[in-house]
């Protein structure tokens, strides 16, 4: 069973996982505001496309408890003002604003009911996308764990794990799914500069549970593929196009190019939610630029000369890279555009 949660509702606050702090610490934060939640996800003591969408609704309940207000229309204003400020953290991970439209629907549906009526349907439905999201990626570690042999070596790209979302994992969790069922999975995990969210965070995870892995850098992967007899490559995503075209961590481009030279599956695990509908391929999703001092300093000390620095958070991987895409609902196969159009329909 595993003792550590990445985020949890306490109803008068929210209490954290502080992921900067792993692997040598394990921290809570305690949220109080959505000013916290929001400065939270911004600075990365969440991150995670699924958990930061489960970290936007409990932020939009806690505010709602929160605000100070007699009056509908100005309880309401208030409201829209807290769904703006978590809607403007992160700009790639759709599965943010697909947590806040829900929260937005909720309080649109119970508009005419009492400000505390309102407030209580907030906070239920903040829980619900928590719970849902545990239930959901179980279901995508279940299906994706058919394409995994027993035996079989394993690279994932990032953190996709319990970490990155309610508590499970997308990614990873096919990995756990595979390792509940008996089968040995050996992982080979990339430290994702600079984040490092693969060395730090993803290795720690398969260490509490068990599941043999090995760290590996970025610019190993290609060696990898050629020497260690990989079976797979498995990631997770920020935000799928509805044509299949896949925002992952920045370095997701590279090992699905690698995978394809190498002749390796390269899946992608995600929930619906991460599913962007309405954006048509990978050229119209927004890619967030972050802190050039992640890639020059490194624990308050400059590692990198004086040089200009780019540092894009994620990268678009194109659909003819991916071999399939494991939802909740069963694998995506290719033409991804008829069968990611066939989810909306179910």
């Amino acid at each position: 069973m595993r003792k550590f949660k990445t985020i949890e509702w306490k109803n008068t606050y929210i209490l954290m996982l502080d992921q900067r702090k792993l692997p040598t610490e394990e921290k809570y934060i305690r949220c109080n505001s959505p000013n916290d939640v929001a400065k939270a996800i911004k600075q990365m003591v969440i991150r995670g496309a699924p958990a930061i969408g489960v970290a936007a609704a409990m932020g939009i309940a806690l505010g709602a408890k929160q605000t100070r207000s007699h009056k509908k229309q100005s309880f309401l204003n208030k409201l829209g003002k807290i769904t703006d400020l978590l809607a403007n953290t992160r700009p790639t991970a759709v599965n943010l604003f697909w947590a806040i439209k829900r929260m937005q629907y909720v309080a649109h549906k119970c508009k005419d009911l009492e400000i505390s009526e309102i407030i209580s349907n907030l906070e239920a439905e903040a829980v619900k996308i928590y719970e849902e999201d545990i239930e959901i990626c179980r279901k995508i570690g279940k299906h994706g764990s058919a394409l995994l042999a027993d035996g079989c070596n394993v690279i994932t790209h990032c953190n996709a794990g319990a970490l990155a979302t309610a508590g499970y994992g997308t990614a990873l969790g096919v990995i756990r799914a595979s390792s509940e069922s008996g089968k040995t999975i050996n992982v080979f995990s990339t430290e994702t500069r600079p984040f490092f969210q693969g060395s730090r965070l993803t290795a720690w995870e398969l260490l509490k549970d068990k599941i043999p892995v090995t760290i590996i850098t970025d610019s190993t992967a290609g060696h990898v593929m050629a020497e260690k007899n990989i079976n797979a490559i498995i990631v997770g995503a920020d935000r799928i196009a509805s044509n299949g075209d896949v925002a992952n961590k920045i370095g997701t481009l590279s090992l699905a190019i690698l995978a394809k030279h190498n002749k390796i599956p390269f899946y992608v695990a995600a929930p619906i939610s991460t599913i962007d509908f309405d954006c048509k391929s990978g050229k119209h999703i927004p890619i967030e630029q972050r802190n050039i001092d992640e890639v020059g300093i490194i624990k308050g000390k400059r590692i990198a000369a004086k040089a200009d620095i780019y540092n894009p958070a994620f990268d678009v991987t194109p659909n003819k890279l991916i071999n399939a895409i494991i939802t909740e609902k069963g694998i995506l196969k290719k033409p991804y555009k008829h069968s990611i159009s066939s989810l909306k329909k179910s």
